[in-house]
């Protein structure tokens, strides 16, 4: 039975997640704590909802210096990080619903994985070696974006000498440095936002730049730019596709400097993951992936602005390494990984199927 004492609620439940694998852990007033376990969420009915004064202490106890100074003045929502006895290290959003405080509590495994262990295709190793490009990471929240660029950008680290800087909110994976000089920098403890710290990036002589989160134009911008003057660029994007990747950070310009940020997205890219997590037989999860090599003729149509082509180049483009999201869900079905109805969710097309004609 988990204790009453707020202190040693909270770490008891911390507990909990670690010992049971879950990804998430969700704290508010009125309701029992909830964990998320292989994308499902679980309320952990043997412990009595928690009260206003619960969360008050939890928030305290989450929240130390400027950190809660600044929830203290916005009273809406601050991220931060915060280390389990355990190793494990949470993201932690502490937020505001309905006037009570609420929490979400993020796991960040101890080690590293390889792709191997994520169990994602040994091509994206060739994302790590270019010395110059930019690398994208899409997908829905919570489907493993940060977790496969980490598992790049340690590749980057175990096979060749230079200089790795991250830019994250807050910093979620700690390097071992290996064979790379790393210096990672979280927004608001290490510097003032995204697009300060990539402006100041050019300055402190990194051969890999890797940003957490791509959010605005500015970041987008000074993202490319950085890609296209001679360093290797890693980022994620919330979006579902890689069409839908090109298209957004496009669109999140002026008409008027579209086509410009087409010819430097043309130039610079190296390619696209989009990823979804699915619930795996017997427990977990497992990975399904589309996957865009940057080819000369993805590069022609990103500037030419015909994006509505590139889900075709990627059925008929296997010899390049391209992988299409369908047959990625079928192969997980044909190695009794996942079942087809848990695979036909992520389809982009419900009229297709995810039958069993790949081997």
């Amino acid at each position: 039975m988990i204790g009453r004492s707020t202190d040693v609620l909270l770490q008891e439940l911390l507990d909990h997640v670690v010992e049971n694998n879950a990804s998430d852990l969700h704290l508010s007033v009125g309701r029992p704590p909830i964990i998320r376990v292989d994308g499902e969420l679980r309320a952990l009915t043997e412990v009595p909802p928690l009260s206003k004064g619960d969360m008050d202490v939890i928030a305290n106890i989450l929240l130390r210096g400027d950190v809660a100074q600044r929830f203290q003045e916005n009273r809406q929502e601050v991220d931060v990080s915060y280390h389990h006895k355990s190793g494990f290290r949470f993201r932690v959003n502490v937020y505001v619903s309905l006037q009570n405080i609420a929490v979400a509590l993020r796991a960040i495994p101890r080690s590293i994985r390889t792709l191997e262990e994520l169990g994602l295709p040994v091509d994206l190793e060739r994302f790590t070696h270019p010395s110059q490009g930019f690398v994208i990471i899409a997908g829905p929240t919570g489907h493993g974006k940060t977790t496969t660029m980490v598992s790049l950008v340690d590749i980057v680290n175990h096979s060749r000498t230079g200089h790795i800087i991250t830019i994250e909110d807050p910093v979620e994976y700690v390097f071992q440095e290996d064979r790379c000089l790393i210096h990672q920098r979280e927004v608001r403890r290490d510097t003032t936002s995204f697009a300060q710290a990539l402006r100041m990036a050019l300055r402190e002589d990194p051969n890999v730049v890797v940003v957490g989160e791509m959010r605005d134009l500015e970041s987008i911008a000074t993202a490319l730019t950085i890609a296209e003057t001679g360093h290797l660029v890693f980022t994620t994007l919330h979006t579902n596709d890689a069409t839908q990747t090109i298209d957004r950070i496009v669109d999140v310009f002026p008409s008027s400097q579209q086509q410009q940020i087409r010819v430097q997205l043309a130039g610079t890219l190296t390619g696209i993951v989009s990823q979804r997590l699915l619930p795996k037989k017997g427990g977990g999860r497992v990975p399904a992936v589309e996957l865009l090599m940057a080819t000369p003729a993805v590069r022609n149509l990103i500037r030419e602005g015909e994006t509505a082509q590139i889900p075709g180049v990627i059925q008929t483009g296997a010899a390049a390494g391209m992988i299409p999201l369908e047959r990625s869900l079928k192969s997980l079905i044909n190695r009794g990984l996942v079942s087809p109805e848990n695979a036909s969710v992520y389809l982009s097309d419900p009229l297709l199927t995810v039958g069993a004609d790949v081997a």
